[in-house]
């Protein structure tokens, strides 16, 4: 039985964007085929979602993170620059820490992983018109945990400088890499994460990562 979105309501404009032309082509029929909504765009990239956002006039953006060429969480943060008001959820197989943080920072205001019902995932985009925040139960208790563990941990020990190389390092940038970013040596660079895996007491890069969200440094 469809699940009408009550008639006060307009229609509500949905792009997708998949590259799995079977999911595609099966979110376009199910939204199709439910009332109150209306799919605008089907795209297989990031690239050509940015480019027909200008006139598809949609309100909603149902994207995977991901996508061949440009990444998920780019398109979000450009669709959202580009159309602040555009709500966005996120469909996707990855539970991954840090795509899930990545996307809502980016400006997704839902995260549902793929192998939700069709029921689960339209309630969940009424869910987003209602100023909701939908997620699947295991990424709400990651941010729960996420939350909780900020709070709990000990003071953040890393200086600003400390915390920017440490995000390097996290978005996998070599030392070199990193020094050009924050305009220091790679000397510098090595100085500053010995110094960070002494205050952390970690012994490898997983271990600082995993310290330094405990303590609320990332």
């Amino acid at each position: 039985m469809a699940m009408a979105l009550p008639d006060a309501r307009p229609t509500l404009r949905v792009m997708i964007v998949e590259d799995d032309p079977l999911l595609r082509d099966n979110l376009r029929v199910l939204l199709g085929g439910e009332p109150g909504f209306h799919v605008v765009a089907s795209c297989d990239s990031a690239e050509e979602a940015l480019a027909l956002l200008p006139g598809a006039r949609a309100d909603m953006l149902l994207s995977d993170l991901g996508l061949p060429g440009m990444t998920g969480i780019e398109l979000i943060r450009q669709a959202k620059e580009r159309q602040p008001g555009l709500d966005i959820l996120v469909l996707t197989i990855s539970e991954d820490r840090d795509a899930v943080f990545a996307a809502l920072r980016a400006g997704a205001c839902g995260y549902i992983v793929k192998g939700a019902t069709p029921r689960e995932l339209v309630e969940a985009l009424v869910d987003v018109t209602d100023g909701g925040a939908p997620m699947s139960p295991r990424i709400a208790r990651m941010v729960i945990r996420s939350f909780q563990d900020a709070q709990h941990g000990d003071d953040n020990p890393l200086t600003p400088k400390e915390r920017n190389v440490l995000i390097g390092v996290r978005d996998g940038l070599s030392y070199k890499a990193i020094a050009a970013r924050l305009n220091i040596s790679a000397h510098t660079v090595h100085s500053h994460v010995k110094h960070i895996y002494e205050k952390l007491q970690a012994v490898n890069k997983r271990d600082a990562l995993v310290k330094a969200r405990r303590k609320g440094a990332l």
